[in-house]
């Protein structure tokens, strides 16, 4: 009797039990993949235009460091 009622009171009001309040996003806050031809082009362009300036952030950040330690080394 007893493993019964164990998988009684386990088995039951498990989505109220054990549940985490918002725990998947919703839709609207997921990535939507672009399907249409336009639109992958759009996000082409957004990943080209993101990584350029990541790159260009870089390099400004190297052309900072490398000239300050330039600097130094002739001292």
């Amino acid at each position: 009797m007893f493993p019964i009622a164990w998988m009684y009171y386990f088995g039951t009001n498990l989505e109220h039990r054990f549940s985490v309040p918002d725990f998947w996003p919703k839709a609207e806050e997921t990535y939507k993949i672009p399907f249409e031809k336009e639109e992958i082009h759009g996000e082409l362009e957004r990943l080209k235009r993101r990584r350029l300036e990541r790159r260009r952030v870089r390099l400004e950040r190297e052309g900072t460091t490398s000239a300050g330690l330039e600097g130094s080394e002739g001292s």
